[in-house]
């Protein structure tokens, strides 16, 4: 279930503000509390600039996905869907126009020396992994917005490179007040310093990388109060 992206952060939040202020500490002493409420706004700021870019959230949601029906006019065959958000962690509900379509089980051990046959195979329903779910042995009709789909999705903790990413991105902005607006600086002996401007350094860039959705899934999502949420579940569909 949605709570924390990592111990000590607001919800939403890529990491926390000991962590931020371990990172500006330079010295032996600790990094003084006078911006704790100025830092606190950098890392919900940071986090929502950085989740932006990647197209996507990632602290653990119940969400509630609409998709059109891909299946046709031939009878019941698997239709194969890509979650809009994951890693997907657990499934709640699947209805297809109007009919709640059932989980296919695993399969229970098999006596000694009898084979055992998946029941992936052998049974009609749904079933996920990360990344997709199938429906089986249900007509699926091409019509548009009737499968619905209630599931959790995100990291309950925050991965280290996202953490790593956005700790750095508070640092930069939080040193940067001192010269907001500065393109070039004169220094001592005619020497001139040069200040970046991009959004974020290359380094930032290549630690959330990985992560980022490029072209995002086509189809209806929102949040979901609660993974049993009927109200909002029986609105939907």
């Amino acid at each position: 279930m949605g709570n924390v992206a990592s111990s000590g952060a607001s919800f939403g939040d890529l990491t926390t503000l000991a962590d931020v202020k371990a990172w500006l500490q330079t010295g032996q002493s600790a990094f003084p509390a006078t911006d704790d409420a100025l830092l606190t706004r950098l890392i919900t700021a940071a986090s929502q600039f950085i989740q932006t870019w990647l197209n996507r959230q990632i602290a653990s949601q119940d969400w509630i996905e609409i998709r059109d029906g891909l299946g046709g006019p031939l009878g019941p065959y698997d239709v194969r869907y890509q979650f809009a958000a994951f890693p997907v962690t657990a499934v709640n509900l699947v209805v297809v126009d109007g009919l709640t379509i059932p989980p296919i089980l695993a399969s229970p051990p098999a006596p000694a020396g009898v084979g055992v046959v998946s029941t992936l195979a052998s049974q009609s329903g749904y079933f996920f992994t990360p990344t997709q779910f199938v429906i089986r042995g249900y007509v699926v009709p091409r019509k548009a917005g009737c499968v619905t789909v209630q599931y959790t999705a995100g990291y309950v903790v925050t991965p280290p490179e996202l953490a790593q990413a956005c700790i750095e991105l508070v640092a930069l902005r939080y040193r940067e007040r001192s010269r907001i607006g500065e393109v070039a600086r004169a220094i001592g002996g005619g020497e001139t310093v040069s200040y970046s401007q991009k959004d974020m350094s290359d380094s930032i860039k290549t630690l959330i990388q990985q992560y980022r959705i490029v072209a995002p899934v086509a189809g209806f999502l929102m949040p979901a109060p609660t993974q049993t949420d009927t109200a909002t579940l029986a609105g939907a569909v």
